[in-house]
C-alpha cells in the first residue's frame, strides 16, 4: 500500500474496552491508528498487547491525549502532522460515567426496566458531573476541533461520536434543551453551551427534578445528547465529511462493572461499520445496531 493510499486514524480513550476493540478491528482493516490514552504506562501496555495479539507492528502506535487539556491535545495534533501528514478516521471514544457505580446488579435491573433510583446503584455529585460534562462533550469538542486541518486533508474525512442511546431527546423532559437540542436548523454550539450551563447550574442548586433534568445518571444522559446535538452541527457546517454518532450497545465494559450483555467484539461492529464507510455521504446520523435512528 503506498503512502498516499494508507488511511489514518484517532481513537481517544483507547487503552481498553470499546475504544481498544475499535482500535484492534480498524488495524486488522489496514488503517494506521494512534492509540491514544490519558495515561501513558496503560497506553504503551496497550499497544504491545495489541501488537503481540495481531502481529501487525507497523500499524499502530501510541501517544498520550488528555482530552480535557488543551496543551495535549495540541501535542497529539502536531504528531500526527508531522509523522502522517493528514488525518483519515477520528472516532471519539473517551468518556466518563458522571457518577461512581458501586452494584452492578442494580444497574442490570435498572437497565432491564426495573424502577431503580440512582442511589440504588451508586452515586453522583455535582464535582462529578461538571467532570462528566467536561470530558464527554467540551472534550470532544476540543479534539475535533484541533484535528479539523488534518481531516481537511483527507478523501474520505470521517468522524465517530461514540454515544449513547441515553442522550435521545426522548430522555430527557426539560422544555427548554428538548427544544434547542430539536431545533437543528437554528442549532449552534453555543446554544448547546447554554443548555450546559443551565444544567450545571440546576444540578448545583438541586433542581434537577423540579426542571425536569434527568435525574438517573444525570449528566452522562446530557453530555450524550449535547454530543448528538454537537454531531448534527458539525455534519452539516461539514457536508464533504462523515460524521456520525453510535450507541455500541450495552457492553461489558468497566464503566458498568461488566453487567452488559455484549461482548466488546460485538459492540465495536457499528463503530467500525462507520469508521470505514465508504465516501456515501451518510452523515449527522444516529447509529444503533446497524441502522439509523431518530434522534
Amino acid at each position: 500500500m503506498g503512502e498516499e493510499a494508507k488511511r489514518y486514524a484517532v481513537v481517544t480513550g483507547a487503552n481498553k474496552g470499546i475504544g481498544y476493540g475499535i482500535c484492534k478491528k480498524l488495524v486488522l482493516s489496514g488503517v494506521v491508528v494512534v492509540l491514544t490514552a490519558r495515561n501513558e504506562e496503560r497506553g504503551l501496555e496497550a499497544v504491545e498487547r495489541l501488537k503481540k495479539e495481531i502481529g501487525l507492528y507497523d500499524l499502530v502506535v501510541f501517544h498520550q491525549l488528555d482530552v480535557d487539556d488543551s496543551t495535549s491535545v495540541a501535542t497529539l495534533a502536531f504528531f500526527i502532522e508531522t509523522m502522517f501528514g493528514k488525518l483519515d478516521i477520528l472516532v471519539n471514544n473517551a468518556a466518563v460515567s458522571g457518577g461512581k457505580i458501586l452494584n452492578g446488579d442494580a444497574l442490570l435491573r435498572k437497565r432491564n426496566g426495573a424502577e431503580i433510583d440512582w442511589k440504588e446503584v451508586g452515586y453522583e455529585n455535582y464535582e462529578l458531573a461538571e467532570n462528566c460534562l467536561k470530558t464527554n462533550f467540551y472534550g470532544v469538542e476540543r479534539v475535533t476541533e484541533a484535528l479539523l486541518p488534518l481531516l481537511h486533508l483527507s478523501t474520505s474525512p470521517t468522524i465517530v461520536n461514540i454515544s449513547s442511546r441515553a442522550g435521545l431527546l426522548k430522555n430527557i423532559s426539560n422544555e427548554y434543551a428538548r427544544k434547542v437540542f430539536s431545533d437543528i436548523e437554528n442549532l449552534t454550539k453555543e446554544k448547546i453551551d447554554e443548555v450546559l450551563k443551565e444544567f450545571e447550574k440546576d444540578y448545583k442548586d438541586g433542581l434537577l427534578e423540579i426542571k425536569g433534568w434527568p435525574t438517573f445518571a444525570s449528566a452522562y444522559t446530557m453530555s450524550k445528547a449535547a454530543l448528538n446535538a454537537y454531531t448534527r452541527i458539525m455534519a452539516k457546517k461539514y457536508p464533504h465529511f462523515q460524521i456520525n454518532c453510535v450507541c455500541p450497545g450495552f457492553v461489558k465494559t468497566d464503566m458498568n462493572k461488566n453487567t452488559g450483555n455484549l461482548s466488546i467484539d460485538e459492540g465495536v461492529e457499528t463503530p467500525i461499520m462507520l469508521a470505514l464507510l465508504p465516501n456515501c455521504g451518510v452523515s449527522g446520523c444516529f447509529f444503533n445496531k446497524g441502522e439509523v435512528i431518530s434522534f
